[in-house]
């Protein structure tokens, strides 16, 4: 337990100050959660958006989680798959 001091003399039972605090968390995550619905919601119509106008949607995904990564080591990994594929005789 990272907080002994919220415990009540090491019972079961939360004082009041750590019960506030434990509400206001869930009250937080739970409207965190609701708003993460939300973004879902949107991001599903601008695939649904994107696919109607005869992009392919898996690729996009990929687009976005190639993005997010380290250029450098993308390129490393890109290189791996390369000599990987070669080896294999694929490529």
């Amino acid at each position: 337990m990272a907080d002994d001091a919220s415990f009540d003399g090491g019972s079961d039972v939360l004082t009041a100050t750590a019960q506030g605090r434990l509400r206001t968390i869930i009250e937080r995550l739970e409207r965190l959660e609701e708003d993460k619905q939300a973004v879902m919601i949107d991001m599903k119509e601008v695939f649904a958006e994107a696919k109607g106008e005869g992009y392919d949607v898996k690729i996009l995904r990929k687009v976005i989680r190639i993005r997010k990564q380290d250029k450098a080591k993308r390129q490393e990994e890109d290189a791996i798959l390369d000599l990987y594929l070669s080896a294999l005789g694929e490529i």
